[in-house]
C-alpha cells in the first residue's frame, strides 16, 4: 500500500521528535520505505531531520539520503562533517555515490573522497565524477559482473561469487575479453545448465547492445525505452567495458526531461523549483513574460491599424477575444503533438511534409465544425450577415494557419538542434493570437466591402 504523509501523521512524529521520544519515532518509520522517509524529512526542519536520520540503519540511511529532494540533501550535507559524508557514501552504489558527491564544493569533494576506506570505490567515483552527468558516462555506475571469454565454467562462478558480494541487483553477467573489450553477456540458465569444464566461449551470446560514455542521456534513456531494456552496459570509444545504467536511472532522466519540457511549454526557461530563491524564479519566468508583453503592444498595434474599420463597424469587436484564443488553442495542439514525436522519436526532419498535410486535414475538420457553430450561433443572434460571413470565414482560416505554424516551428527547431519544447506555450500562443487578429480584420475588410 502507497504511504500517504498526512497532517495527522506528521503532526503526530514532530510532537515525538520534540519530546526526544526515539522509540516512538522508530515505531513510526518502521512500515515506510527509504522513498517515503525521504519524504518526510523533505518535510522537516534541518534540527528534526538529522533527529529522524540519526536512527535509522545505515543501509536505510544510505538510501534515504539518495531519495531526498536536493535541496534538501545539499542543506543536509552541508551540516555534516567529511567523516560523516564519507560514512554515508560507503553504503552507496558508485553511480548514486557520484551524484551525492558531486553536490558539494569541489575542496569538499576531494576530502569526502580521501575518507573512504575503500580505496578502490574511490578511484572509481572519482572517474565517474570526470564524466558530464548528462550523458551516459555521468548515469553509469560500476557495480556490475564481468566474466572473461577464456574462462572455463567452474572459474567463472567463483568470480562470480566474488564479485556478487559487493552488488545489490544482478542484470547482466558481461563477457569480456583479455584486453576488458565487450563482447556479449552470458545467460545464468546456459551457465547452470553447462559442464563445469565447458569455456565461457562456448556458452556465451554476442549478440548485446551498448551505449557510449558521451551518449547525452536522453538519448540513453529512448534507447533502453524503445528496446525494453533493464540495464545496459556502457563502453568507451575503444570498446572497453566501463559499467552498467539500469532503469531506475533512466527512469529520472525521464522524469526530469518531462518536467524541463512542462516548464518551457509553461513559459520557465530555467529549471526551477518551488523552494528556490525569489531572484532566480523572476529570472527564469521573465523572459517569456517579456515576449507576452512585447505580443500584446504587437496584438494592440494590429487592432490600432484597424481602429476606422473598428468605429464603423463596431460589432467586430466582440470577438476579437474567441479568434485570438483559437489561434492560440490550436497552435499549442499542434505543437504539443510534434514536440511529443519528436521526443519519442517517431518523427524525423524527413516527416515535415506528411506531419504537415495531415494537421493541416485535421485543422480544416475542426475549422469548419467551428466555423459552422459560430455562424449558426451569429444567424440567431446577429442581424449582421457581413458580420456572420466574416467571423466564420476568419475562424477557419485562422484555425488552419495555427496548426501549420504549430507544426513546421517545432519541426524547424529540432533540425536546427533547439529544444522544440520553446516553440509551445507562450511563443505560439502570442505569435498566433498577433496573426490571428490580423487575418481577422484583414477578412473583415475584404467580405464588409463586397457587402
Amino acid at each position: 500500500m502507497q504511504f500517504e504523509l498526512t497532517r495527522e501523521y506528521f503532526d503526530h512524529l514532530r510532537t515525538d521528535i520534540e519530546l526526544g521520544d526515539t522509540e516512538a519515532v522508530t515505531r513510526a518509520l518502521d512500515e515506510l520505505y527509504p522513498a517515503d522517509i525521504a519524504e518526510v524529512i523533505n518535510e522537516l526542519d534541518l534540527h528534526e531531520a538529522k533527529f529522524v536520520y540519526n536512527l535509522l540503519d545505515k543501509d536505510t540511511a544510505a538510501d534515504v539520503l539518495v531519495e531526498m529532494e536536493e535541496e534538501v540533501r545539499e542543506r543536509f550535507m552541508a551540516s555534516l562533517s567529511t567523516q560523516q559524508i564519507a560514512r554515508e557514501i560507503d553504503n552507496l552504489e558508485t553511480d548514486d555515490a557520484a551524484d551525492v558527491i558531486a553536490e558539494l564544493p569541489e575542496s569538499r569533494q576531494e576530502e569526502v573522497l580521501s575518507q573512504l576506506e575503500d580505496i578502490e570505490q574511490a578511484d572509481e567515483i572519482k572517474s565517474l565524477l570526470e564524466y558530464d552527468e548528462d550523458t551516459a558516462g555521468g548515469l553509469m555506475g560500476k557495480e556490475l559482473i564481468r566474466v572473461n571469454i577464456g574462462w572455463k565454467v567452474l572459474r567463472c562462478v567463483r568470480e562470480m561469487r566474488r564479485q556478487a558480494e559487493d552488488i545489490d541487483a544482478v542484470y547482466t553477467i558481461y563477457v569480456v575479453d583479455d584486453d576488458d573489450r565487450l563482447q556479449g553477456k552470458l545467460s545464468l540458465k546456459k551457465l547452470l545448465l553447462a559442464s563445469t569444464q565447458s569455456s565461457v566461449a562456448d556458452i556465451y551470446d554476442p549478440d548485446i547492445q551498448s551505449v557510449t560514455t558521451d551518449m547525452p542521456a536522453k538519448e540513453v534513456a529512448t534507447f533502453m525505452q524503445k528496446y525494453d531494456l533493464v540495464a545496459i552496459p556502457v563502453v568507451d570509444y575503444q570498446g572497453h567495458l566501463q559499467g552498467r545504467i539500469t532503469i531506475d536511472d533512466v527512469v529520472d532522466v525521464i522524469k526530469e526531461e518531462s518536467e524541463k519540457d512542462f516548464q518551457l511549454l509553461s513559459g520557465i526557461s530555467e529549471d526551477v523549483e518551488s523552494g528556490d530563491s525569489v531572484w532566480l524564479l523572476t529570472r527564469a519566468r521573465l523572459p517569456w513574460l517579456m515576449v507576452g508583453l512585447f505580443g500584446g503592444i504587437l496584438g494592440s498595434k494590429v487592432i490600432s491599424n484597424y481602429e476606422p474599420q473598428i468605429q464603423i463597424h463596431p460589432e467586430m469587436a466582440i470577438f476579437m477575444p474567441l479568434i485570438a484564443a483559437m489561434g492560440g488553442n490550436v497552435g499549442v495542439q499542434s505543437s504539443a503533438i510534434v514536440v511529443q514525436s519528436l521526443a519519442n522519436k517517431t518523427i524525423g526532419d524527413d516527416s515535415m511534409f506528411p506531419r504537415l498535410m495531415k494537421e493541416l486535414a485535421v485543422a480544416l475538420v475542426n475549422g469548419s465544425i467551428c466555423s459552422s457553430l459560430v455562424f449558426a450561433y451569429n444567424i440567431l443572434f446577429s442581424d449582421s450577415m457581413a458580420l456572420s460571413i466574416t467571423v466564420s470565414i476568419a475562424l477557419i482560416t485562422v484555425i488552419c494557419f495555427a496548426a501549420i505554424f504549430g507544426t513546421v516551428v517545432p519541426l524547424i527547431l529540432h533540425r536546427y538542434k533547439v529544444n522544440p519544447a520553446v516553440a509551445t506555450g507562450p511563443f505560439i500562443t502570442t505569435t498566433n493570437d498577433i496573426l490571428g487578429l490580423f487575418i481577422y480584420f484583414t477578412v473583415g475588410r475584404i467580405l464588409y466591402g463586397m457587402f
